[in-house]
C-alpha cells in the first residue's frame, strides 16, 4: 500500500523530482538544433561515445548501447529478443519482474521461474537447485536467461566474486545473464570492488538505469554483439524506440561526462546511511542492511499514522504488529530534510520512553 499524502516530504521513491538542472540545461542548451531520430542523433552517438569509451571500456564491435524510456522496457525487450518461445527467466521470488511488472514478461510469452532469494540476491546454490528441478524437457519450460537486479528490491548490493559466481554458474549451465540496472548507479557506488566494465565481462545484458539517477527519463541497454541482432527490431516493436530520441541522448552524455552520475548516487546512498543510523540509535530495527538507498524500518503498527503525517514511505510488509516501512532517498534528496526527519525520529523516541 502506498501512503497517499500531499504535504509531508516525500520518501516514497527516487523518481519524485523531475531532473538534474544540469540535464535541464543541457536539454535546453539543444533543443533547437536540428537531429535525426530514432536513436540515430549526434546527442545519442556521443552518449554511446562516452559510455564506450570511459566507462564500459568497450568497442561498438563488442557491445551494443540502446536508449529506451523506462525500466519496464529494458527488461521485458531485453528478455524477449533473445528467447525461444519455450525458453524461461529464472529469477528470484522478490524480483522486480516477478513482483512488480504487472506480468509484463509472461506476456511476451515466457515463463518466470522463481528461486528463493538471500538478502534479495540470487546465490549460485540456490540457482543450481532450481535448474535441477527444471529439468523434465520437454514438459517443462527450458531456463535460458538468468534475471538479476543490483541492487536488488531490497537494496543489497552484489560484489564482484557473488557476480563471479553466478556467472560461472551461468556460462556452464549454458544461460544468459541480465542484470536490472535500474539503481546500478548506487549500487556502484556502494561497492568500490565491481565495474562497469566487469557488468561487461560477467553478463551479456545488463542496463543502466537513467531515471532513478537524476534523468527525465531513459536507461541505456548494454548487449553483447553476439546476441545483439535484430535487437533495434525488438525496441521498434515494444513501442520503445523514440522519435526523438536525443532526449536521452542529451542526458546520458551529461550524466556520464564528468561522473555526475556517480556523484549523485554517492549522495542518495549517504542520505540512506544517515536516516538508517539514526533509525538504529532510537531503538528501531532494520528488516535489512542499509547498503544502498533503501532503508527498511519494522515500525510498531501504533506509530504508523504519526510516520505518515511526517512523510511519505511505501508499507512493504505486515508482521506481528509491526509494518516494514521503505524510505527510500535520491539524488535530490535535501540534507535538512535529511536532519528534520531524524530530529523528529529522536522526539519519538523521548516520547516513548
Amino acid at each position: 500500500m502506498i501512503v497517499k499524502l500531499s504535504t509531508p516530504y516525500s520518501f516514497l521513491d527516487d523518481y519524485s523530482e523531475g531532473a538534474h538542472p544540469r540535464l535541464l540545461e543541457a536539454l535546453i542548451r539543444n533543443n533547437n538544433t536540428q537531429q535525426t531520430s530514432y536513436g540515430t542523433d549526434d546527442y545519442s552517438a556521443e552518449a554511446r561515445h562516452i559510455l564506450h569509451t570511459q566507462h564500459l571500456h568497450t568497442t561498438p564491435e563488442e557491445v551494443a548501447i540502446h536508449f529506451v524510456p523506462s525500466g519496464t522496457a529494458a527488461n521485458l525487450i531485453s528478455i524477449a529478443s533473445c528467447l525461444r518461445p519455450y525458453e524461461a527467466v529464472v529469477a528470484v521470488d522478490t524480483g522486480h519482474i516477478s513482483c512488480k511488472e504487472a506480468g509484463a514478461i509472461e506476456a511476451t510469452g515466457h515463463k518466470i521461474i522463481g528461486v528463493p532469494h538471500a538478502r534479495g540476491k540470487m546465490t549460485p546454490t540456490n540457482l543450481e537447485h532450481t535448474l535441477d528441478r527444471n529439468q523434465f524437457f520437454p514438459h517443462m519450460a527450458k531456463p535460458r536467461l538468468v534475471y538479476i537486479s543490483n541492487a536488488t528490491e531490497l537494496g543489497t548490493v552484489y560484489t564482484r566474486a557473488e557476480l563471479q559466481a553466478l556467472s560461472a554458474v551461468c556460462r556452464r549451465r549454458e544461460l544468459l545473464l541480465l542484470v536490472d540496472g535500474a539503481r546500478l548507479g548506487v549500487a556502484l557506488a556502494a561497492n568500490d570492488d565491481l565495474t562497469l566494465r566487469d557488468l561487461v565481462d560477467l553478463t551479456d545484458i545488463f542496463w543502466i538505469g537513467g531515471t532513478k539517477m537524476g534523468a527525465l527519463l531513459g536507461e541505456a541497454i548494454v548487449v553483447r554483439r553476439a546476441i545483439a541482432e535484430g535487437f533495434e527490431f525488438h525496441v521498434k516493436q515494444h513501442g520503445a524506440l523514440l522519435a526523438k530520441s536525443r532526449v536521452m541522448g542529451v542526458q546520458f552524455a551529461e550524466l556520464f561526462r564528468d561522473g555526475l552520475f556517480f556523484e549523485l548516487a554517492r549522495h542518495a546512498n549517504e542520505m540512506a546511511r544517515r536516516l538508517a543510523e539514526n533509525f538504529v540509535q532510537m531503538g528501531f530495527a532494520l528488516d535489512a542492511e542499509t547498503e544502498t538507498n533503501q532503508v527498511f524500518v519494522l515500525v510498531p503498527d501504533d506509530l504508523l499514522p504519526q510516520f505518515e503525517e511526517r512523510m511519505r514511505f511505501y508499507e512493504w510488509e505486515k508482521r506481528d504488529g509491526h509494518t516494514v516501512i521503505r524510505i527510500v532517498t535520491s539524488w535530490a534528496t535535501d540534507e535538512t530534510q535529511v536532519e528534520k526527519l531524524n530530529q523528529w525520529v529522536r522526539q519519538v523516541r523521548e516520547v516513548r520512553a
